[in-house]
């Protein structure tokens, strides 16, 4: 039995119910995904991946994808949805049930069964994989499997429903798979080719707002009084929430943020906030209430009633404030949002992009939206909203828009430009004082608890056991943009090669920064002895060793000897593995660089002295 849900309005798009294409309008750049879709799979590719922004308006390409994707055989005509929540599930039917009036549209999830014969069934992932429910639905007769937030895609009930279909990898008789993410990408660095074979479309959201098909969006960071630093990261390398709770939610902490909130954005009329669990919900909401603010709250325990009550008034703009943890960062459409507050510290750039999503669609009672991002101590490192525009994540902005941030990036490309030729003066007068020198490894150790080091102005290595290292890079593509990469170069057996190296294994490849950095420490947790690569160990404060000193004292001279009160273990690892990866040849290209530099000043200084001298006027006789 179908099951109906009733038809809601689809972004900018216009449907037709009685045919469901004739009258549709579709973005530019919607179109343009379909085709790269379509082409993708006329070339023989069956796993395909699209990476969309929040309130791109996914759901009006799926719609489009199910009759436009044809198939050659008269058998598979059927479809299947798959997502991970209630709400993207209940979200899917009724844009299916509106946009295809005459197909059968059936839900799989909790009590209600689908037939497994439906034209189009929205199922949730974990009733799918519940007892023998999946054994219904013939491989043979579907043609296309769509995966909603397509970032979960490599979790194992993910991964049992695609070997079920035939889409554990790639087969020529099985149906087509497009997964669609605004964040296709994992924070704990599990890697999504083992579902997903190529991205075929990506749209950032800075690009849809400079497009004006997002809204404008606003940053403000505060720094508040949070200390993060004794805080554990979980398994998915984000935070562990009882303990991020409980230095978060504090009366100091939640204070700040209320008045933050009432300084910044007072007059804002729909302010969703997001926070850590229950308990600092709690303590949030009672805060707001004590400054007069009509709070609400709502969270994955709240009754569904009671939840569609207090969503529908939040729409109606009859309560100014919404606060949530985790329910609102992935699939909830609440286009009048015109304020989102991060409460809550993260290290995962995937949820901080959901987070501020929720913020972005169009609405016409607002002109942007205000995201407050409540900055914690940094000692362990965060994905703040400057991070986003490849800023450091201790850049603090002040009501900044999209446009200002990218200005302020590439000014502070020419500052740092500037910082480096002036350390390469005064600072680096000795390739010890190069290596010797930490504020390359700020931004990293930042993000990450491991030892790594900065052997170059765009590389990072971390040393594993034996020699063996893991190697993180930025990389020019050939269309210009930046990619950085991260390498596994193991050390062989002596004696065993000529090279003393393996070729380099490449472990991922990653837009930005953070995930990189995420990426390669989950593989190297797993991989390599964490007494080894953490920068925390009690070893690493240890004196040094004879081996150590000698080492680096080759550098000194016999004049300036360090001792092993002079340095301590860690210190003295780390030196050694800029040593030995690259940092000489930087030195040296550093130390030419300067000498170029001083020849040309002293050339420009002399030609600037001639000049002065010819253009003196001067009493008395000009000579011929």
């Amino acid at each position: 039995m179908a099951i109906l849900i009733r038809a809601v309005d689809v972004a900018d798009t216009v449907i037709n119910t009685s045919n469901p294409f004739q009258g549709i309008r579709l973005r530019d750049y919607q179109e343009e995904c379909i085709q790269s879709v379509l082409t993708s799979l006329k070339s023989g590719h069956k796993r395909l991946g699209i990476s969309l922004a929040t309130g791109s308006g996914k759901t009006v390409i799926f719609t489009q994808l199910i009759d436009r994707i044809k198939t050659e055989s008269d058998e598979a005509d059927q479809t299947l949805i798959l997502a991970h929540r209630r709400e993207l599930v209940e979200q899917a039917a009724r844009h299916c049930t509106s946009a295809y009036p005459h197909k059968t549209v059936e839900i799989e999830m909790g009590n209600i069964r689908a037939s497994g014969t439906a034209d189009i069934t929205i199922a949730s992932i974990q009733s799918i994989n519940s007892g023998d429910r999946i054994s219904k639905f013939d491989p043979r007769r579907f043609k296309l499997v769509l995966v909603d937030e397509a970032h979960h895609i490599v979790a194992p009930g993910y991964l049992r429903t695609l070997e079920h279909f035939g889409l554990d990898k790639k087969r020529d008789d099985s149906p087509a798979l497009v997964g669609v993410s605004a964040t296709l990408s994992r924070a704990d660095g599990l890697r999504l080719g083992a579902a997903i074979d190529e991205v075929v479309y990506h749209k950032d959201y800075v690009d849809m707002i400079g497009d004006k098909w997002l809204s404008d969006v606003i940053f403000t960071t505060v720094e508040s009084t949070a200390d993060i630093s004794d805080v554990g990261t979980s398994s998915t390398g984000d935070f562990q929430t009882r303990e991020l709770s409980r230095v978060v939610n504090t009366k100091q902490v939640n204070e700040i943020t209320v008045r933050s909130w009432l300084a910044k954005a007072s007059e804002r009329k729909s302010t969703l906030v997001f926070c850590v669990d229950l308990a600092h919900i709690d303590g949030l909401v009672k805060t707001f209430r004590d400054f007069g603010v009509d709070a609400r709250f709502v969270t994955g325990e709240t009754p569904k009633v009671e939840r569609s009550e207090t969503l529908e008034a939040f729409r109606r703009q009859e309560f100014p404030v919404l606060v949530n943890c985790g329910v609102f960062t992935e699939g909830t459409d609440i286009p009048n949002i015109d304020c989102v507050v991060l409460a809550r510290p993260t290290r995962s750039r995937n949820l901080l992009v959901q987070m501020i999503g929720r913020g972005m669609r169009l609405h016409p009672d607002k002109k942007d939206c205000h995201i407050i991002d409540m900055v914690s101590s940094l000692s362990i490192g965060i994905v703040t909203t400057p991070t986003l525009f490849g800023l450091d994540p201790s850049e603090l902005v002040e009501k900044a828009t999209v446009s200002d941030l990218q200005q302020l990036k590439t000014a502070k490309e020419t500052v740092d430009v500037k910082i480096r030729r002036k350390i390469s003066f005064v600072e680096y007068d000795s390739i010890f004082d190069l290596i010797a020198d930490t504020s390359g490894e700020r931004h990293i150790r930042a993000i990450s608890q491991h030892a790594w080091v900065q052997v170059g102005p765009n590389k990072w290595i971390l040393s594993g056991p034996n020699g063996t290292y893991i190697r993180l890079e930025k990389e020019q593509s050939q269309n210009g943009e930046g990619k950085y990469v991260g390498y596994e170069i193991r050390a062989l057996p002596k004696g065993k090669s000529k090279s003393p190296f393996a070729a380099p294994r490449k472990l991922l490849v990653t837009p930005t920064f953070a995930d990189a950095v995420h990426g390669c420490d989950k593989y190297a947790s797993e991989t390599y002895p964490h007494l080894l690569i953490s920068r925390y160990q009690r070893w690493r404060e240890g004196p040094p060793t004879d081996g150590q000193l000698n080492f680096l004292n080759k550098l000194r001279g016999e004049t300036d000897k360090l001792t092993a009160n002079d340095i301590t273990k860690g210190k003295a690892a780390d030196m050694i593995t800029k040593l030995r990866h690259g940092a000489r040849g930087h030195f040296a290209a550093i130390d030419a660089d300067r000498r170029r530099k001083e020849r040309r000043q002293t050339l420009e200084e002399a030609k600037e002295k001639s000049m002065r001298i010819r253009e003196q006027v001067s009493v008395g006789t000009l000579s011929a």
